[in-house]
């Protein structure tokens, strides 16, 4: 009785502290410079990271056509990269691989470099 009702109350105080954590990439990515990066706002290179990994710096999705994305901008392997799945061009001169590490460095630099694209956001 008591106890659970305790649990559930101290549970429900530390939840907003795991929707704080939401604000870390916001911060990270203001930093690193990348709030107007190409006329891109912070909001919308947050929007991509939240809707392609929920903010994720390990995750990969396969495509269908063999190739894979990575990190928290699920950048294309196909496009951008090289990995064992799909070798590219590697316009990024960055191996896929090097973006899902636990900082997001070397996604934020890769994300800069797409957005250099003359195609900006649609090269993508």
């Amino acid at each position: 009785g008591a106890d659970l009702g305790y649990l559930t109350v101290l549970y429900c105080l530390l939840m907003p502290s795991k929707a704080f954590s939401r604000c870390e990439p916001a911060h990270v990515l203001q930093e690193e410079g990348l709030d107007g990066y190409g006329g891109y706002s912070l909001a919308s290179r947050l929007c991509v990271a939240f809707n392609e990994s929920t903010f994720n710096t390990a995750a990969q999705s396969v495509e269908a056509d063999g190739g894979a994305d990575y990190s928290i901008f699920q950048i294309s392997s196909q496009l951008w990269g090289t990995d064992d799945r799909s070798p590219s061009d590697n316009h990024r001169r960055m191996a896929c691989r090097d973006t899902t590490a636990l900082n997001i460095t070397g996604d934020i630099i890769c994300a800069k470099r797409i957005m250099r694209n003359p195609q900006g956001m649609n090269a993508w």
